[in-house]
């Protein structure tokens, strides 16, 4: 089937994404079609502000938070006296930090894991519709304009004690959901929201691959292939791996740091009894606790964590992705 596929699917990626020449002209040389600046330092001025917005909102503070990772601070802003790694080591030796790690972890992999998942069963049920496509890929979409901190707020509405539809759904089964008391009950209550809030995003992009694949491709697997299955495991999800493999980066950044604010409105205040990510474990001592030392080297933590992840992902996965 590969001798049969490699011939249209070169065809049908060179017409989307190849240059456009006219086929009586030669194409032109790479060299003249460079963009010429009237002065060598105007290039510099353009990329300036997206430079200042980098250094100002990234690098000083990622600075400031290495800084402070040394230092004891005083609450009132009255002085710091130099720990060296001892907030560190008092971090790391915390049993409390270590649990809320663990849970940081299987929070991040079911929540990349399902919002990928069921973002590609609708991308791929959306592809397949002829009637009312429209409707069904606007209302799919809808969902990503809502706010982090309003889809924790109708997920605590869905999920009430008293009035959620979700909870009297459960006690049928048996089950009595307390989210906000019961620290099961309030994770899987954050793991389905979380992932509800990023569907669309996935959606959108897993559609828009999918209707990028050429005609020529699918007629071609669908006679070699006559499994829906087979063929869309080793003609069409091979095709998408360029799409997974960016989005799968996107969604483990943002079950990271963007469920903050799904996270900080179903917790109610409560932290001490319910689960909370890493993250959300930086604002808590940081802003509520003021042991901005502590905060600091937790926070740096993170980022190295997030760092090898991002390494482990582009040196590992990155090598089955194929983009031609």
């Amino acid at each position: 089937m590969s001798a049969t596929l490699a011939a249209p699917a070169a065809g049908g990626f060179s017409r989307l994404f190849g240059p456009r020449t006219s086929p009586s002209k030669p194409p032109e040389d790479s060299a003249a079609k460079r963009v010429q600046f009237s002065s060598p330092l105007l290039p510099y001025l353009f990329l300036a502000p997206q430079m200042i917005i980098i250094v100002v909102f990234f690098y000083w503070p990622s600075i400031q938070a290495i800084q402070s990772s040394f230092y004891l601070e005083d609450p009132f802003g009255f002085g710091s006296t130099f720990v060296g790694m001892a907030n560190y080591t008092d971090v790391l030796k915390s049993g409390e930090y270590l649990g809320i790690a663990r849970f940081t972890a299987v929070f991040t992999a079911l929540v990349t894991f399902f919002s990928l998942a069921i973002g590609l069963l609708l991308a791929v049920k959306a592809d397949g519709v002829i009637k009312g496509n429209a409707t069904y890929k606007t209302l799919l979409i809808w969902v990503y304009a809502i706010a982090p901190p309003v889809a924790g707020l109708m997920g605590m509405m869905l999920f009430d004690q008293h009035i959620g539809p979700l909870v009297k759904f459960a006690a049928l089964f048996g089950w009595n959901m307390q989210v906000g008391l019961n620290y099961n009950d309030t994770a899987i209550a954050m793991i389905i929201v979380s992932v509800w809030k990023q569907i669309p995003y996935n959606f959108i992009f897993f559609l828009s691959g999918l209707q990028g694949i050429p005609v020529s491709v699918r007629e071609a697997a669908l006679m070699d292939c006559r499994s829906g299955f087979r063929r869309f495991w080793t003609v069409i999800l091979p095709l998408l791996a360029p799409t997974a493999f960016f989005l799968l980066i996107i969604n483990t950044t943002y079950a990271l740091f963007d469920t903050f604010g799904v996270i900080d409105v179903m917790v109610k205040d409560k932290a001490a009894n319910n689960p909370i990510t890493l993250v959300y474990k930086v604002y808590m001592d940081g802003f509520r606790g003021n042991d901005l030392g502590s905060s600091s080297a937790q926070s740096v933590i993170l980022m190295i964590i997030v760092f090898v992840l991002t390494i482990f992902q582009f040196r590992f996965i990155e090598r089955r992705v194929h983009y031609n």
